[in-house]
């Protein structure tokens, strides 16, 4: 059974770019998408994922805080952190944060997969 991943993104086109990965290399199952850290934490109650992609700078909640929240819920959550080039503080901040691993945007179908594969795994 695929792994059900949750997309958090603000920007559509980035939501459907990752959606489009997942999908296409028939190991995940999209369980649901969120654009911004509030969707994200209700999302992430409501669906279970097994993983979520979260992206760090977004309007109401930004990643960071939605990571925490979530951990909040479930201390065993797996989240990969999706930062711009030149975010390193936040990416830091992410994983402090309890983020898993990260991805730098933009990025190629290889390393999200691999990324996502290597959280998944645990």
């Amino acid at each position: 059974m695929p792994a059900k991943v949750l997309i958090v993104d603000d920007a559509m086109f980035m939501r459907a770019m990752i959606r489009d990965i997942l999908v296409n290399s028939g190991r995940y199952e999209v369980a649901g998408e969120a654009a911004n850290g509030e969707e994200a934490v209700a999302q992430y109650r409501a669906l279970k994922p097994d993983v979520v992609t979260m992206d760090i700078v977004m309007p109401q909640m930004d990643g960071i805080e939605a990571c925490k929240e979530i951990l909040k819920f479930d201390g065993k959550a797996k989240i990969v952190m999706c930062s711009a080039l030149g975010q390193e503080a936040l990416v830091i901040e992410s994983i402090a944060a309890g983020a898993r691993d990260f991805v730098v945007k933009p990025f190629s179908a290889e390393k999200v997969l691999k990324v996502i594969d290597t959280v998944a795994a645990g």
